[in-house]
C-alpha cells in the first residue's frame, strides 16, 4: 500500500478504524483432532520407508491413510516446501488459504492441512513438532507458515531477469514429473501453494510486507503428520537454505531433508476412520 494518501481523511476516520475485529470462522464446530488416539498409535509405530531430498531439489513420496510421516532436518538448517495431493485424485490437493483461515498463519501440533473445494476435508494432522517452543518472536515471526506461495522462476525472472531452474516451484514440478510420469506442462499445473516447513516468517509491522528470517531448525528437529487419507506428497529443499539471506539462487548453503514414513502397530487405530469429502450438496442454488 502506498505511503501517500490520495484522498482526504474523513472526519469519522477514527470511529471507522475502531470497529472491533472478529475471527472470520468460528471453528468450535470443526471435527476435533483426536491427539490422544494419535499419540497412542505413535508409541508402537515402525519406520517403513525414508526418502532423502537433495539440496535444491525435490522428491515425491506416498503415505497410506492411517500412517505417519515426518520431515526431518538431518545436516543443517534447511527450509522445505510441501505439497500434498489425494494419491488417487490429483485435483484434490492441499488448500493453504483455507488452512490459514481455519487455523492461523503458522501451524503446529493439532492443526490440520485441509484439501481444496469441493472435497474440503483434513488431509493430514500435525501430531508432533519439535519447534513448537518457538511461538512468536519479537518481530512477529513464527515457524511453519501457510502464507508464502513458494519461490518460482516466473517471479524470479520478473524481478531479476534471469532463468533459475531450482526454485521450489520447479523442484516440485520435476518431482511430480518423475514420481507420476507426467508431461512437464501437466505436472506443473498440479503444483500448488505450499506449507513452508521450518520456515520462519511474518509481516513487517510498518509496511505489513511478508518477511523471512533464518530458520531456528537444527539437525534432529522434525515435524510429524498423520495421513488422514491416502497421500501423495512432494517436498522441495528450498534454494534459500535457512531463508535467512536470499533465495532463488545458488549463493546460500543448502542441505538435504529426509522424509520418514511410519506404520502404526496393528489395532492401534481401531477407533479411527478416514474423513469423507464435504457433505455439501454441490448444487450452488441451481
Amino acid at each position: 500500500m502506498s505511503e501517500e494518501n490520495s484522498n482526504r481523511t474523513p472526519a469519522d476516520a477514527a470511529s471507522r478504524r475502531a470497529a472491533a475485529p472478529i475471527v472470520c470462522y468460528q471453528v468450535d464446530q470443526l471435527p476435533s483432532s483426536n491427539l490422544a488416539l494419535y499419540q497412542q498409535a505413535r508409541e508402537g509405530m515402525n519406520k517403513v520407508d525414508e526418502i532423502t531430498v537433495p539440496p535444491r531439489d525435490g522428491a515425491t513420496f506416498e503415505v497410506a491413510a492411517g500412517s505417519f510421516f515426518r520431515i526431518v532436518s538431518v545436516e543443517g538448517s534447511q527450509v522445505g516446501d510441501l505439497n500434498l495431493w489425494n494419491a488417487h485424485d490429483l485435483s484434490e490437493r492441499f488448500f493453504s488459504g483455507k488452512t490459514r483461515q481455519l487455523h492461523a498463519t503458522h501451524v503446529s501440533t493439532g492443526d490440520r492441512l485441509w484439501s481444496t473445494l469441493p472435497g474440503l476435508r483434513p488431509m493430514a494432522t500435525i501430531t508432533h513438532d519439535t519447534l513448537d517452543w518457538y511461538g512468536w518472536d519479537e518481530d512477529g515471526g513464527g515457524v511453519h507458515d501457510v502464507i508464502g506461495t513458494r519461490c518460482d522462476p516466473y517471479t524470479n525472472y520478473m524481478l531479476k531477469g534471469v532463468d533459475y531452474h531450482h526454485c521450489c516451484h520447479s523442484n516440485l514440478t520435476r518431482a511430480l514429473v518423475a514420481g507420476r510420469n507426467l508431461p512437464p506442462g501437466e505436472a506443473e499445473l498440479h503444483v500448488h501453494d505450499v506449507m513452508n516447513v521450518f520456515m520462519c516468517t511474518g509481516f513487517t509491522r510498518d509496511t505489513h510486507q511478508y518477511f523471512m528470517k533464518a530458520s531456528p531448525v537444527r539437525p534432529g528437529d522434525f515435524i510429524e503428520f498423520f495421513a488422514e487419507i491416502d497421500l501423495l506428497g512432494a517436498l522441495s529443499t528450498c534454494p534459500g537454505g535457512d531463508c535467512g539471506s536470499s533465495h532463488s539462487d545458488d549463493s546460500t548453503p543448502c542441505f538435504p531433508l529426509k522424509v520418514e514414513i511410519y506404520k502404526p502397530a496393528d489395532g492401534s487405530l481401531n477407533d479411527w476412520t478416514s474423513p469423507g469429502r464435504s457433505g455439501y450438496s454441490g448444487t450452488h442454488g441451481l
